[in-house]
């Protein structure tokens, strides 16, 4: 009966955040269609490139044919979106495969760099975060304060490029390019190959999202320092140590474990430019690659896969704070 009760008690917040979805889905279709509709960029002139000069109208026509662009864009988005209620998300034009497969191969080179990123960043962002706080206002805190905001002003780009020249060029420790070993076959990288071709993207990606992690994390502990139960505690003989392992951390956890989960599709957009300065095979570099061709399904089909991933870490990081912050559960969504 116990279970029977609170899944009662927790239909309306599911059947809301179904509404949600649903809603932000619909109108990412909508959104991303008008604006690829409108693009002064021809598809067919992006598809064919340096051969334009050997493509005839009538080729070119039979292209615009093939893919459906000589309709009208209402009944255009008429058909893509019924394809899309039957899971069918269409063709790429540039790689030539369902666009389900490409999303679901690239994000699978792409999960390994944003995961190994993401957790990083949130782990070393909460504890200097929490060693700022503890030093406020002296040379430390000053310091992590002045790193976090000079790298939340620091492109991905220029990051990776700088990373790269030290690393890569100057002192030769990790490799320049790609995800395996150039030459070798899909599936003959070793693990350790793998993780070295990972390491310095995933460092560049992880640096970035530092900063937010940092200070956010800084003021929650500096607030939760200020607090009246934290200076009877001090009152007591408790020193700092103590008082941030055992009465700081767990409460600043939670608005960094909303910011961390929020941060999913700050992490993607840096992977796109990450993937770009380190020629890595995910979804970030596909997505580039779509864009420069006008690969319209695929263009498609990564903005509403990029939205649903959004929404989910957003709904996992609600989940995480409640869970961190037992005061929180009672508070209706």
């Amino acid at each position: 009966m116990g279970l029977l009760t609170r899944t009662r008690r927790h239909l309306p917040r599911l059947a809301a955040r179904a509404l949600r979805l649903g809603s932000l889905l619909a109108a990412v279709a909508v959104g991303s269609f008008l604006l690829v509709a409108n693009s002064p960029v021809d598809p067919v002139q992006a598809y064919v490139g340096a051969d334009t000069a050997a493509i005839g109208s009538e080729q070119r026509a039979q292209i615009a044919e093939r893919w459906g662009l000589d309709e009208p864009p209402l009944e255009r988005f008429t058909a893509w979106a019924g394809n899309i209620l039957t899971g069918d998300l269409g063709t790429s034009q540039a790689f030539g495969q369902p666009v389900t497969s490409v999303i679901a191969d690239r994000f699978a080179a792409s999960l390994s760099l944003m995961a190994l990123a993401w957790l990083f960043s949130g782990v070393l962002g909460f504890a200097l975060g929490l060693v700022a706080a503890a030093m406020r206002g002296r040379v430390v805190d000053r310091l992590l304060t002045w790193f976090a905001y000079t790298l939340a002003s620091a492109p991905t780009f220029w990051v990776g490029l700088l990373l790269l020249y030290v690393f890569s060029v100057s002192l030769q420790w990790t490799p320049v390019c790609c995800a395996a070993p150039l030459g070798s076959l899909p599936g003959e990288a070793s693990l350790l190959d793998r993780l070295h071709h990972l390491v310095l993207p995933a460092l560049t990606l992880s640096v970035v999202a530092i900063s937010p992690v940092l200070l956010h994390t800084r003021q929650a502990a500096v607030e939760v320092l200020d607090s009246d139960h934290v200076a009877f505690a001090r009152s007591q003989g408790e020193r700092m140590p103590g008082l941030v392992l055992h009465r700081v951390a767990r409460n600043a956890a939670g608005p960094a474990l909303m910011l961390q989960f929020a941060s999913v599709g700050e992490l993607f957009g840096g992977s796109v430019l990450a993937e770009q300065v380190f020629t890595y095979p995910g979804l970030g570099e596909a997505t580039t690659t779509a864009a420069l061709r006008q690969d319209v399904p695929l263009l498609l089909g990564i903005a509403l896969f990029t939205a649903l991933v959004v929404f989910a870490g957003n709904a996992l990081g609600d989940v995480a704070h409640r869970l961190a912050v037992p005061h929180v559960r009672e508070v209706p969504a």
